[in-house]
């Protein structure tokens, strides 16, 4: 028998529906209506990423990554070799030791891309929680349709004793009935006994 979703927040979730949550009513409804709540949320339709949260989840990944580990140490190992042993033209060095340049350069580095990853982060953060809730969802409405199964399992099986029980007591009463015949066949009981046979 189908379920409304009044039915199965009261029974299964302990609560009106009214007073339960966005998610709980939302797959309270897709049980009675018997609708599929898993989706990709991958390609779920939504806002398109603007051209700055592009940029913002390009440069985390770049500045993720061994390429950029890489590059960055080449860049240190160059400039400090260009203002100490390697000097083009015998020249004096541009930014001499303790490299106050490059510091600067580290320090802006540092200040612009910090921010930057933290927007990504932010980002990722926002689809890690829609996942979760969408997980929620999903688990909350396999945990019922277990138990609407179980459910129905045991009525089914109820109905199916009280179905034997009453063949049970057909076949009872057909023996008794039975039983009862049993006396008039035999020798002390039948109408057309001889007196030797009943004496006997």
């Amino acid at each position: 028998m189908p379920h409304s979703h009044d039915d199965i927040a009261t029974r299964w979730l302990g609560a009106p529906y009214a007073s339960l949550g966005e998610a709980a009513q939302k797959v309270a409804r897709h049980v009675a209506g018997r609708l599929p709540i898993a989706r990709d949320l991958a390609v779920e339709p939504g806002a398109p990423p603007t051209r700055g949260q592009r940029a913002a989840d390009a440069v985390a990944a770049f500045g993720g990554s061994w390429t950029f580990v890489g590059l960055f140490a080449a860049t240190l190992l160059v400039w400090v070799a260009l203002n100490t042993v390697w000097r083009p033209g015998g020249g004096t060095p541009f930014d001499p030791y303790p490299f106050i340049l490059l510091n600067l350069f580290l320090s802006m580095l540092a200040a612009v891309q910090a921010p930057i990853i933290l927007m990504s982060q932010n980002r990722q953060s926002e689809k890690d929680r829609l996942g979760a809730a969408h997980d929620y969802e999903v688990n909350l409405k396999a945990e019922l349709e277990i138990m609407l199964l179980h459910d129905k399992l045991d009525s089914l099986r109820e109905r199916q004793w009280k179905e034997l029980l009453e063949l049970q007591n057909e076949q009872l009463r057909l023996l008794a009935l039975l039983s009862g015949r049993t006396p008039a066949h035999d020798t002390g009981g039948r109408a057309d006994a001889t007196p030797q046979e009943t004496r006997s």
